[in-house]
């Protein structure tokens, strides 16, 4: 029996269309950010009119979201990749470096400065929700650490009753803020480094983001 034709001409013109245009985003955003993303430049780049390029997307705000809708996925494909392959805790910080470096601007349209006046739509959350979840899974499947005590203790107690973050993932609160320590502290280099605030310092910003791991991960 001969296969069944997933899309018609017109539907594939218009996914190639709608891809060129993200392309001209992505390099819009490279040069001067994503606040400053205008169809308008990107229907001259592109030898349309503006009317003709709003039929792909109507209006900025949804380009953005398929451009951050994307750079989650990708995030989130190459932290499940990492996990399906046995990274561990330390495993998926090399992926999450190697991801970022590969494409500072995708980094920073999700995790720099926000686009004023823009909120994400739910589903993109539900991404953000998927990749936070391998990061306690590998956590959980850490040694316990030693009862903590002072500032920590408190935190621990605190997570017992606002998980919700996590998805109410049954880790233990020590594992929750083991994750929570690796997303704050891993980002936390990796902005610096991507943004040049290292740069003429005379260290290796690699060498940094490794002690920062150890440290994380403990004896």
């Amino acid at each position: 029996m001969a296969e069944a034709r997933t899309s018609t001409p017109r539907e594939r013109y218009r996914t190639q269309v709608r891809a060129e245009i993200k392309e001209h985003a992505w390099e819009q955003i490279a040069t001067a950010g994503a606040s400053a993303l205008s169809l308008n430049a990107i229907s001259k780049r592109m030898g349309m009119s503006g009317p003709a390029l709003y039929r792909y997307f109507d209006g900025r705000d949804e380009l953005i979201t398929e451009l951050i809708r994307d750079a989650y996925r990708s995030q989130a494909d190459t932290f499940r990749a990492a996990a399906e392959a046995g990274a561990d805790l330390a495993g998926l910080a090399h992926a999450l470096r190697t991801w970022a470096l590969e494409d500072p601007q995708r980094y920073f349209l999700i995790f720099g400065t926000p686009v004023p006046g823009y909120r994400a739509p739910d589903d993109i959350t539900e991404i953000a929700a998927e990749i936070m979840t391998v990061i306690v899974d590998a956590c959980a499947a850490l040694p316990s650490e030693p009862t903590p005590d002072g500032a920590a203790e408190a935190f621990d107690t605190h997570l017992e009753t606002h998980r919700q973050w996590a998805r109410d993932h049954p880790a233990s609160p020590a594992a929750l803020r083991r994750a929570l320590s690796f997303w704050t502290r891993m980002h936390g280099v990796l902005s610096l480094e991507l943004a040049g605030q290292f740069t003429g310092m005379g260290f290796d910003p690699a060498l940094l983001y490794a002690a920062e791991l150890e440290g994380l991960l403990g004896p």
